[in-house]
């Protein structure tokens, strides 16, 4: 038989993944290899904590292709000069993978298409991420969708998920490929390992994806509309980080929550699972927002300039701002925070420091196990107010209403900042309107004068 590679990237699952079905119903000998090339991906290569969830997510998976028969062998270097060579080893006939779109990744592979096929290799990519590629979904005349609303009613009208498919009980050997390296020569795990408090909430890898979604519909999609907004209850599915490696398709989960449960639970989280839609959409239309304002009124907005002090007060978790702090402490600790306390973070750094959302996306870039760019440059630019279906940069969150509303215990708090614990729950979310205890800090931001100075630039900067 002859062979193809199976180019693996941010789809690493053997379920439900097109370019592996691709090469075995073309009749191909899959050879699946893994290409680590982070200096291709522009200003954005992976950030600390995705290389640590992937080294451990590539270890899964060269498991579950061992238990097949089969093996990932894995490479570092130019992804185009790899490709050729192996190819040439191999003597395949074709390289098939699962698109990205990132831009840089999107501009690097279509040269590599170009370049296999000009040297007459069959080369396909495929959809193995998305519902709806980023193109897809139009607006009438054509052009692509600002607003969230309209556009999920337009994909929601061409809606045709696919069916899902299981892996492959048993795949053909591979021959061995020359200048393959061990997943740890990568070095993507941490030296030292601040890491360790991850792995007591994930499981990388393509089983603890299914995993967890079948928790979720087991346990927490009851509920859902709700209890997504109860940073201090498990609410919410947490498979974003399970989505953005490809350890599970987006349409296996709506599928099994098909299974499982009707109504406004279901259709809240599928609208969840739009707003990944809709990023993608966003940046592959509008590939500059990683890095610029979505809104150009914005572009001479007097942000302030922050000192290193605050900046580390802030990442760290030791703003004053109970709610505040726990979200930062929680993504230190699990690389992970709940997304209503991501907007509170959020809004605190772009609105009450009037600190550029730059700076917080890079750090979300480096801490989160779930950094995807499309959201994450989407969600920054969203609470900021620059961005598309944006909020109003007026709008500007108050964390202890915020807290009091969706943490009204104090529970989520006191978890992550037990400096609080012994305080009364209504405490909890203002400590300084009585005694501060030892070893927490005041507020570094008085919150009603800092947002009257962040509306008094919105009005400077003509709205």
């Amino acid at each position: 038989m002859p062979h193809a590679l199976v180019w693996f990237r941010n789809d690493l699952r053997l379920a439900d993944n097109p370019a592996l079905q691709a090469a075995v119903r073309a009749g191909f000998v899959p050879v699946p290899v893994y290409i680590h090339a982070p200096d291709e991906e522009g200003d954005w290569s992976p950030g600390a904590a995705s290389d640590a969830w992937r080294q451990r997510s590539l270890q899964a998976l060269a498991a579950d292709l061992q238990a097949r028969g089969s093996r990932l062998q894995v490479f570092r270097g130019d992804s185009l000069a790899t490709l050729q060579r192996l190819a040439t080893q191999v003597g395949a006939e074709a390289v098939f993978w699962n698109r990205r779109y990132e831009p840089a990744i999107e501009a690097r592979d279509a040269g590599i298409k170009r370049t296999l096929r000009q040297q007459g290799l069959r080369a396909e990519s495929h959809n193995g991420a998305l519902l709806f590629e980023p193109w897809q979904v139009q607006g009438k005349t054509g052009d692509p969708y600002r607003v969230f609303t309209p556009f999920w009613r337009t994909a929601q009208a061409q809606w045709r998920l696919p069916a899902a498919s299981e892996p492959p009980e048993r795949l053909p050997a591979p021959p061995a490929l020359e200048g393959a390296v061990d997943i740890a020569a990568l070095a993507l795990a941490p030296t030292l390992r601040w890491d360790a408090g991850f792995w007591d909430e994930w499981t990388p890898g393509e089983a603890g994806a299914v995993a967890a979604a079948s928790a979720f519909a087991m346990q927490a999609l009851d509920g859902y509309g709700d209890g997504r907004d109860r940073p201090d209850r498990r609410g919410t599915s947490r498979l974003s980080p399970h989505l953005h490696f490809g350890e599970i398709a987006p349409w296996r989960i709506v599928r099994l929550l098909e299974g499982v449960a009707v109504g406004e639970d279901r259709e809240a989280y599928v609208r969840e699972l739009g707003w990944r839609e809709f990023a993608h959409h966003v940046l592959h239309h509008f590939p500059h927002t990683p890095e610029a304002n979505f809104n150009p009124r914005f572009d001479g907005f007097a942000w302030a300039q922050p000192t290193p002090q605050q900046l580390q007060a802030w990442q760290h978790g030791r703003t004053g701002i109970p709610i505040v702090d726990a979200g930062m402490r929680e993504l230190w600790h699990t690389g992970w925070m709940h997304n209503r306390v991501r907007m509170i973070v959020a809004s605190l750094l772009c609105k009450n420091l009037r600190v550029h959302w730059r700076e917080g996306a890079r750090w979300f870039w480096d801490t989160l196990v779930d950094a995807d760019l499309a959201s994450n440059s989407l969600g920054w630019q969203w609470v900021a107010g620059t961005g598309a279906d944006a909020a109003p940069y007026y709008r500007v969150f108050n964390p202890v209403l915020q807290a009091q509303r969706f943490d009204p215990a104090g529970d989520y708090i006191a978890r992550w900042v037990p400096e609080l614990a012994s305080l009364a729950p209504a405490q909890r979310h203002a400590p300084w309107t009585g005694t501060i205890p030892r070893g927490y800090v005041p507020p570094m931001v008085d919150l009603a004068k800092s947002r009257q100075a962040a509306l008094d630039a919105l009005a400077r900067n003509g709205r």
